[in-house]
């Protein structure tokens, strides 16, 4: 079993920056995907962002392309991801996800294992 804990998240004001981590225990996932997705209160979960195992491939939703930034370092068995210019739209639950195929996908049932969710709060 794979255990992901998520780390990071808080309240900010809107043109701010978070970074949430995401560290992974238990069993070995080399060559696993990473996935960050978010859920807001009385929304469905959505993706956010994925990386492959090496790094090398990365993708986003449109919503967040070219203000967040995901990132792994599989030496430390943990993802992050960078927010910038944080906005209201942000707020949500911020989960990790992990799969055990290396390519960066974006539909939720296609991960294994889940953390529990950070809580990031953007006021206006």
């Amino acid at each position: 079993q794979v255990q992901l804990v998520e780390s990071g998240g808080g309240l900010v004001q809107a043109g701010g920056s978070l970074r949430l981590s995401c560290a992974a225990s238990g069993r070995s996932f080399v060559g696993y995907a990473m996935g960050w997705f978010r859920q807001a209160p009385g929304r469905e979960r959505e993706f956010v962002a994925a990386i492959s195992w090496s790094g090398g491939r990365t993708t986003y939703a449109d919503s967040v392309k070219g203000r967040f930034t995901i990132s792994r370092d599989n030496a430390k068995n943990t993802a992050y991801l960078q927010m910038n210019s944080l906005k209201p739209e942000d707020t949500a639950v911020y989960s990790c996800a992990t799969k055990n195929v290396g390519l960066p996908t974006f539909l939720p049932k296609e991960y294994d294992y889940w953390g529990q969710g950070t809580q990031v709060t953007v006021s206006s």
